[in-house]
This record gives structure tokens, sequence and C-alpha cells, in this order.
């Protein structure tokens, strides 16, 4: 994986990727793969991966937190923001509640792009979504740049 230039993590189960990973040794190559510079990206479980924890249905069809990310991020991630009902109001109360740290939520068809540990831009490919930051006071809504006009 150092020799890689990217690592692309596809959506699953993320307890599951994780579970896996660190079975394998995989989570310390990841981590030395990313402190290299190797560009580390994914959409749903392969976005959740990287930060702390965040919200998940990898135990079955209802949703809870997941604390058990690589912790590359620091603090929490939910996908799927828009698209899933449960996601937005559970996600809140979770960080409300200090279950999961504060962090970001994207809609799907959005991207953060950290660089280091911070979050350096959201992009989205379409004009209804957009990327929140959501700490114990609630969402703010975070400025998405288009990537396709």
């Amino acid at each position: 994986m150092l020799d890689q230039d990217a690592v692309y993590v596809g959506g699953g189960s993320v307890a599951g990727l994780a579970v896996l990973w660190r079975l394998h040794g995989l989570d310390v190559v990841m981590r030395e793969a990313w402190e290299a510079g190797v560009v580390l990206f994914g959409v749903s479980a392969g976005s959740l991966c990287w930060h702390t924890g965040g919200t998940t249905d990898s135990y079955g069809p209802v949703l809870r937190a997941w604390t058990d990310g690589l912790g590359l991020i620091p603090g929490s991630n939910c996908p799927h923001y828009n698209s899933d009902v449960q996601r937005r109001p559970l996600y809140q109360r979770l960080v409300a509640e200090g279950a999961l740290a504060p962090g970001y939520a994207a809609d799907d068809g959005v991207g953060l792009h950290y660089v280091g540990t911070e979050l350096h831009e959201a992009v989205r490919d379409r004009a209804d979504v957009s990327a929140y930051r959501v700490d114990t006071s609630g969402e703010t809504p975070v400025p998405a740049r288009m990537l396709v006009p």
C-alpha cells in the first residue's frame, strides 16, 4: 500500500472492515500509508472508517453508534445524512449526548476533503446536497464547492 498513490474503500460493513483490517495488520499499514501521504478515500463505510466513529447499520437494520474507527481523522463522521431518515436525528443525538465525538455529516453526493486532520473543503456533485459540522449545539452547514456545473 505504501507504493500506491491512493487507496479507495467502498461501502459495506464498517465494523467488519475494521475487524478484518486489525486481524491482518492493515490498520497499521493504513496509518503508515496515510502518514506517507497516500490519499485515502471512499464512500459510506469508506468514509466512516478513517474517523473515530459515526453511525452505522453494520449490526443490523437499526442504526447505532460505532466508535471503533481508525482515528486518522479525529471526530466522527455520518455518511448518507440526507438519504436515510434515521441518520440525521440519531447522529445529532449521539453527538449531543457525548456518545460520539463532534464531527462532519455528508449528504450523498458530498465529499469531505481533509488535509492532515483538518477539513480543507467539502465538494459536491449536485446542487441539492450539503455537508454539516455537527457538535453538541447542533448542526452548521459547511459550504460545498460544486465539482460539476
